[in-house]
């Protein structure tokens, strides 16, 4: 055998080699900057709701569950696990037990007015240390959060 004969034998074998190790091996997702995604948009602060605004459904609403569940997906699971456990803000487990919806939904569309007036939300600031962003979640979207949690409270 002629030498470019043996060089073309060893460049296929070492190709196909390649190939067959990299084959299956996939990019890593790059992850979604949220940021950079919304700012373009402007800060949209929701209007305070007052007792009585909102109407709770009972059975749950599974549509709105599985809009809840999305934007809590894209905009809350970063910072809220569905467990009592804090991660970057607290767990999400028993709050629709322990807070009113008007006030979920408050702290959820217009949150700067809820840190700047309502002490609760002030004593969970003081114990995250880090002050829940403003997602530009309207009060449907709000809305839908709350079916969202209380399915995770286990409400039918």
């Amino acid at each position: 055998m002629n030498k470019s004969r043996i060089f073309t034998v060893l460049l296929i074998s070492s190709s196909i080699l390649f190939l067959s190790c990299n084959e299956g091996v996939k990019d890593e997702p790059k992850p979604v900057d949220i940021q950079e995604l919304t700012k373009n948009q402007p800060e949209t602060h929701g209007t305070e709701l007052k007792e009585g605004d909102i109407k709770l459904t009972n059975p749950l609403d599974q549509a709105m569950v599985s809009a809840g569940k999305a934007t809590y997906e894209l905009k809350c699971l970063s910072c809220h696990k569905l467990t009592d456990e804090k991660l970057v803000g607290p767990g999400w487990a028993g709050v629709t037990k322990k807070r009113q919806p008007t006030w979920i939904m408050n702290m959820i569309t217009n949150v700067d007015m809820m840190l700047e007036k309502d002490p609760e939300a002030q004593k969970l600031l003081e114990l995250c240390l880090v002050r829940m962003p403003n997602q530009n979640i309207s009060q449907d979207e709000a809305r839908k959060v709350i079916e969202f949690m209380r399915s995770n409270d286990g409400e039918k």
